[in-house]
């Protein structure tokens, strides 16, 4: 099973919230998914971003692939640093 960890849409119309789960790459964007690791409020000023950066760290050295979205996501909040820096030592 190839796990992503992706967005997954909430909230109203016009009024996005976004969920960031790891789901399994064959199911739909808003279909089942394994964990849900934070969530991602683009409207607010600056952005919220909320990532429990040991869940996210921990399914990327499962070797779950984040979207490009999540991976920037995740950059922004300092799981990513701490997974590369995982991945060398």
């Amino acid at each position: 099973m190839a796990v992503k960890l992706r967005l997954m849409r909430m909230g109203k119309k016009k009024q996005p919230t976004y969920r960031v789960v790891a789901a399994d790459s064959r199911s739909p964007r808003n279909g089942r998914f394994i964990e849900i690791l934070g969530t991602y409020e683009p409207r607010l000023e600056p952005s919220g971003v909320k990532i429990d950066n040991d869940k996210a760290v921990d399914w990327l050295r499962k070797g779950a692939q984040p979207t490009d979205r999540v991976e920037l996501l995740l950059r922004q909040t300092g799981a990513w640093d701490e997974f590369k820096a995982g991945a060398t030592s």
